[in-house]
């Protein structure tokens, strides 16, 4: 680890832990006890890092002298979920530029984060990043920039917006003004939630579905986030609305692995078998997108309940292999 990169971890771990050993920052850094006190009296005497030993914890801490204030090293070092956000963002932003249209927005907060990269680090070594660190999104749908930005206007300006609308399922188009209350990214693609006024209740809109949208002058319907949550986030994936129900799955000893460290849903629940399997239990609204999941495991899982869940994934698998 270069020396920079080092200081940068150090003042992390103490900032992240409270305090910790000199054998644990040893470790983490994988130097000797000569190199890492020479890195922390650097930090206090040159950066001005209150780090103090603290023989009561028997570890490294900030000192009072911390509370309140603003230290911090000059320049940026990222851990992997800051690193992760600012590409996501940047990549995010430019997919949405495709014909030019949002250029003049997007190209300022794009600047800055190529500035954020940049900090701290080695001439062209920000450009370098960006070309080997690949965020792959797939089967993305691409959203015209006009509609996303007219969604953004009406959402931030609080005002309601028109909407001719493709209901894909149906195939049947529809005209309808809605209040815009989120914007949602999910799986490579995005929606609004949103109050529609002719069914008076939330509806989830995918923005590629749209083929008109006009920003209105009126103001939009005011709904409290938690309710939006509550009504549109119980189910599974990006479906909403219905009867929550709460599925049971089992995956095999192979495959188990892998869906023991899988987040499907942030109330799932598991537990391994004896034989190494491993049982999900996760709520959902809408058999359709989970049933697609679990068809992706092909069979290293099986539904157990509910009885609806499990019939209709057999009456899939059987469709399939009809085919071939």
């Amino acid at each position: 680890m270069a020396n920079t990169a080092r200081l940068y971890r150090i003042e992390t771990l103490i900032r992240a832990r409270g305090h910790i050993s000199l054998q644990a920052l040893m470790d983490e850094l994988e130097v000797s006890r000569a190199t890492l006190k020479r890195d922390l009296e650097y930090l206090r005497s040159r950066m001005g890092a209150p780090i103090e030993y603290d023989a009561f914890v028997g570890g490294y801490r900030f000192g009072a002298a911390y509370a309140g204030s603003k230290h911090e090293l000059p320049g940026l070092w990222f851990d992997e979920s800051e690193l992760y956000s600012l590409l996501t963002a940047q990549q995010l932003l430019s997919s949405l530029d495709s014909d030019g249209l949002l250029s003049r927005h997007l190209q300022p907060l794009l600047d800055r984060i190529h500035h954020l990269l940049a900090s701290g680090q080695s001439e062209g070594t920000a450009a370098a990043l960006m070309q080997r660190v690949k965020i792959v999104s797939a089967q993305r749908r691409p959203v015209p920039s006009r509609f996303f930005e007219r969604v953004s206007v009406a959402l931030l300006s609080r005002r309601r917006l028109h909407l001719r609308y493709l209901t894909r399922a149906r195939r049947e188009v529809s005209e309808r003004d809605v209040s815009p209350q989120r914007l949602v990214h999910y799986r490579s693609t995005w929606y609004l939630d949103a109050w529609c006024h002719r069914v008076k209740a939330l509806r989830r809109f995918a923005l590629d579905a749209i083929e008109v949208a006009v920003v209105l002058e009126e103001a939009a319907k005011e709904v409290a986030l938690s309710a939006v949550g509550k009504a549109m986030d119980a189910g599974y994936g990006i479906f909403a609305g219905g009867k929550r129900q709460w599925a049971m799955l089992r995956f095999d000893p192979k495959a188990a692995q892998w869906a023991s460290c899988e987040e499907w849903h942030p109330e799932q629940s598991g537990a391994f078998n004896e034989d190494g399997s491993y049982e999900m239990r996760l709520p959902f609204v809408d058999e359709n997108e989970l049933a697609m999941d679990v068809l992706r495991q092909g069979e290293q899982v099986e539904v157990l309940g509910p009885a609806g869940l499990r019939d209709a994934v057999a009456r899939r698998l059987r469709a399939a292999a009809a085919i071939y």
